[in-house]
């Protein structure tokens, strides 16, 4: 246990809370290689069943128009505090954080099943998101969770910026986690859902987690928890500082990512990861994706993050963020979280 987004790490970016275990990471050796599309016809027994769908069919679905996508969302109960508007409402601002991330919704249409845990109390919410047979997420919720507590929810988010790209085998598994993790409060703080402090408050407390440890193999070789998520987010934030300071700020990650959405690059896709990057790499006229991929791909690349955030002009001194204009890449920073 550490520090995590809110507080001690419980499930975050732990992607299926099946006793944390996500399929992706712990695939026995023998397995063939999964990706997010195939991994559900490889599972078996209890564990495969309860990533399956299960909405009764009398239920009818409420239907969302958000960012050009239709996002179906189906309610395993009705017996939540909350109305079924405020759940809604919920999945209103995470589709919309997406969507302004994005440019658009990156799927034409998705499926949410929102599961309540009867009796639970808390905003902890658990997530899971495929895209075999179309992209679609299941979302456990507490029977009493709170208005303030989804308006605090990072989870629903992270699940919908996974639609944005495509499936990867096991050995990427870290720029799927990695991207959603990176994206997700970026996102959020774009439709006013979080504060630019807290982003990279946030930032500056766990990107740490995500540097190599010893005996680190580099990214495709080191399946940690730690350097799937946010040794996965670390790429990302490198890579967004890079493209940003090639194209003299013309560029950043969101215009790589948005062009491999463009090419048709969604969860529902199964890529190898170099289509993926250079399409990117197109997106922004550089070579960053793949230059910086293949310095972390197969060894472990060592990153001074206290000067990068001295750079970026980021200070967090216990709960306290504070950003210094005049720092040498403070027009980055906030053309990141603009």
């Amino acid at each position: 246990m550490g520090a995590g987004k809110w507080g001690p790490i419980d499930a975050r970016r732990s992607r299926i809370d099946l006793g944390n275990t996500d399929p992706l990471l712990e695939r026995p050796r023998n397995v063939a290689s999964l990706t997010r599309r195939s991994v559900l016809r490889s599972l078996t027994g209890s564990t495969a069943s309860a990533l399956l769908p299960s909405a009764r069919s009398q239920d009818n679905p409420s239907t969302l128009r958000i960012g050009g996508g239709t996002i179906e969302v189906r309610f395993q109960s009705d017996q939540f505090d909350l109305p079924r508007k405020a759940i809604l409402d919920w999945v209103s601002t995470g589709a919309r954080a997406v969507s302004a991330y994005f440019g658009r919704f990156p799927v034409a249409h998705a499926r949410l099943e929102i599961v309540m845990a009867a009796g639970r109390r808390g905003g902890r919410i658990n997530g899971v998101t495929f895209g075999d047979g179309g992209a679609r997420s299941r979302l456990t919720v507490a029977q009493h969770v709170t208005a303030e507590e989804l308006s605090r929810d990072w989870v629903l988010t992270h699940e919908m910026v996974h639609y944005g790209f495509p499936s990867m085998d096991r050995a990427h598994h870290w720029i799927e986690e990695g991207s959603a993790t990176y994206v997700e409060p970026i996102a959020r703080a774009e439709v006013g859902n979080l504060s630019v402090a807290q982003v990279w408050g946030d930032m500056v407390r766990d990107m740490p987690q995500g540097l190599p440890a010893d005996g680190d193999q580099g990214l495709d070789r080191t399946h940690t928890w730690a350097r799937t998520y946010w040794g996965g987010a670390l790429y990302c934030l490198l890579a967004d500082v890079r493209i940003r300071r090639q194209t003299h700020g013309r560029r950043g990650l969101v215009d790589a990512l948005r062009g491999i959405i463009r090419a048709g690059g969604n969860i529902e896709k199964d890529w190898p990861l170099e289509r993926a990057l250079e399409i990117g790499d197109k997106a922004t006229g550089t070579t960053v994706m793949m230059s910086l991929y293949g310095e972390m791909a197969a060894k472990p690349m060592p990153v001074d993050l206290p000067d990068l955030w001295k750079q970026l002009g980021v200070r967090r001194d216990g709960g306290q963020v504070t950003f210094d204009d005049g720092a040498p890449l403070a027009k980055v920073r906030a053309a990141i979280s603009s």
